[in-house]
């Protein structure tokens, strides 16, 4: 009996080949994928929200409520609205520029890139942390490292190394990351020299801003024990417009 030649074709071709058909089609992301993935969750396009701040020392501690507008990946505004006596403090970036504006002295000042990496407010979470002017997607390449369980949940673990042409200081990031939703479960930060410097632990998965997060993120130096920063997300809203003048000069000194 002859065969036409679409059987014939397919007859040809490998039993393993048509097997692995599904598996193909829904192939795993590359590390890469995953990272963006991550970062969109936790930022999308846009983002405003409020945050509890609380920073935790051995001997005190304080919390702030701060909102936060940004707009990826170049402008970032953040207001302190309370305690009274810190509220009117404001933080602005743009590109690569970075603002503080003090209400106890009326003024703007501008933070020079030396010491965008010290504290913010006292908190653990650096200058560039609130304003996010370095970005884990662009400024590193990545390459998956292991596939852990962590707490009985299957993850990607996920190394960072800087670009060459990055202006970033951190020399690698270890980044876990839940597969299935991409929500991350934490992030370590290692110096140039290799040694482990502060953990970002991310928790407490629930909806917001009409999306599954972890809403507790807990910053946490390796070498001060006792001390760490926590931000919970009280309110989030994503991929809305946010009017162009929040991302002003002049907003840093606009009378509230």
């Amino acid at each position: 009996m002859l065969m036409n030649p679409a059987r014939r074709r397919l007859c040809g071709v490998p039993f393993s080949l048509l097997l692995a058909g599904p598996a193909l089609a829904a192939a795993s992301p590359t590390a890469e994928e995953v990272i963006e993935r991550f970062d969109k969750l936790l930022w999308g396009s846009t983002l405003q929200g409020q945050f509890e701040m609380t920073i935790t020392t051995p001997s005190w501690s304080r919390s702030l409520t701060l909102k936060l507008w940004t707009h990826r990946p170049a402008k970032s505004f953040v207001r302190i609205v309370a305690p009274a006596k810190d509220a009117g403090i404001l933080s602005l970036r743009l590109g690569s520029e970075m603002w503080n504006y003090l209400p106890n002295i009326e003024r703007s000042i501008k933070v020079p890139p030396s010491m965008m990496l010290q504290p913010w407010l006292g908190s653990d979470f650096s200058n560039d942390d609130m304003v996010k002017e370095s970005s884990i997607v662009h400024d590193y390449q990545h390459r998956f490292v292991g596939e852990p369980r962590v707490e009985g949940v299957d993850a990607w673990e996920i190394e960072s190394l800087p670009r060459p042409e990055a202006a970033v200081v951190w020399g690698r990031l270890l980044s876990l990351v839940r597969k299935g939703d991409y929500v991350p479960l934490s992030t370590r930060f290692f110096n140039e020299r290799g040694q482990l410097v502060r953990t970002l632990s991310y928790s407490d998965v629930r909806p917001l801003g009409g999306r599954q997060l972890p809403t507790r993120w807990e910053m946490q130096p390796e070498n001060q024990p006792g001390k760490k920063t926590t931000l919970v997300i009280q309110e989030a809203r994503y991929d809305q417009p946010i009017a162009e003048d929040v991302f002003s000069l002049q907003n840093l000194s606009r009378r509230r």
